[in-house]
């Protein structure tokens, strides 16, 4: 059975872990929760944990992973795993922060370019391809005349997290349907 891999995107430490930069690391925890898995190992740069997801009877393993990079080089630890682990860039699939998706909102998306996020960028570069999966959980823009980097390295505050909450177990929800019925199922069903 293929291993499929899924990659949270954010920085590594603890004055990071609540900032809006770190979505992906936040739902790769709440997945492994959800589904038994422990993403502790340390391997080629990155948090790893692998494991089965189990649903109606199906089985899927898969390898969590938050590259320990910081995320302008998330690339480096995504690319050496997949080539370690004989993984093609059609069976990942990448969770992270978008800036120009409304806060709130979830788009899963077959390829495509990076859209001005650093670590999907360094992703496809190490990779060698776009041709990866993605979960772009959107964050909204800053206010006012705020500056995005600022912006993304805020926590995200008690009333976005009413918001944010129900949100990181709906991608939870796209992740298991990625795992067990494909992209192109996943699209139309979460990108309501």
């Amino acid at each position: 059975m293929t291993t499929k891999m899924i990659v949270g995107l954010g920085n590594p430490g603890p004055r990071y872990a609540r900032n809006r930069h770190n979505i992906g690391f936040q739902c790769v925890d709440l997945f492994a929760r959800r589904h038994g898995i422990e993403v502790a190992r340390m391997q080629l740069r990155a948090a790893v944990g692998d494991g089965w997801v189990s649903r109606n009877g199906q089985r899927a393993k898969v390898l969590l992973v938050k590259p320990l990079t910081y995320m302008n080089a998330s690339g480096e630890a995504v690319g050496a795993l997949a080539r370690f682990y004989q993984i093609a860039p059609e069976a990942i699939i990448v969770v992270h922060d978008d800036l120009d998706l409304e806060a709130g909102k979830l788009r899963l998306r077959r390829n495509g370019s990076s859209g001005g996020q650093n670590g999907v960028k360094s992703m496809i570069q190490h990779l060698g391809t776009p041709e990866f999966h993605r979960a772009r959980v959107g964050i909204g823009r800053p206010p006012g005349r705020m500056d995005p980097a600022a912006y993304v390295l805020q926590d995200f505050s008690a009333a976005e997290e009413e918001l944010f909450g129900p949100l990181r177990q709906t991608v939870g929800d796209a992740l298991e349907c990625w795992l067990f019925e494909g992209i192109d199922v996943a699209m139309n069903q979460f990108n309501g």
